[in-house]
């Protein structure tokens, strides 16, 4: 009887350390401009930070890999600029050099992948680029 109740105080204490220790989910990180308004014009570098919103630590080793800068707050999805990652000014921030052709606002979406995550982290930020 006292093996019985010894296996099931041990499986649940096994339970409770493995329900505590899970890792996070994409939903725990945001993005987040550096600056949210800059000056229009050709090869402007916008800069991202990435943090987890549990800790809010910035996250040093994420990769990158799929960017795309547009018009899409101000209706114009298709008016994409090109997109190229630059050196990161600061632990946690990404750096993107990019055309902010006219005045308005542009969406920069971005999708990481984080060490010991299994989800894809996407988000959406929002800048601003004034005259």
């Amino acid at each position: 009887m006292l093996a019985k109740f010894s296996t099931a105080a041990a499986c649940a204490v096994a339970l409770s350390i493995a329900a505590t220790t899970a890792h996070a989910g994409a939903a725990d990180y945001a993005f987040e401009p550096v600056k949210a308004e800059m000056k229009k014009g050709d090869d402007v570098v916008v800069a991202i930070r990435l943090t987890n919103k549990t800790t809010g630590k910035p996250v040093t080793d994420a990769v990158i890999f799929k960017t795309r800068v547009d018009m899409a707050p101000d209706n114009m999805a298709d008016m994409e600029s090109p997109v190229t990652a630059v050196q990161a000014p600061e632990p946690g921030v990404y750096a993107f050099k990019t055309d902010l052709p006219m005045a308005g606002r542009y969406q920069v979406t971005l999708s990481a992948k984080i060490q010991g995550e299994t989800e894809t982290v996407t988000g959406k930020v929002i800048v601003k680029a004034v005259k």
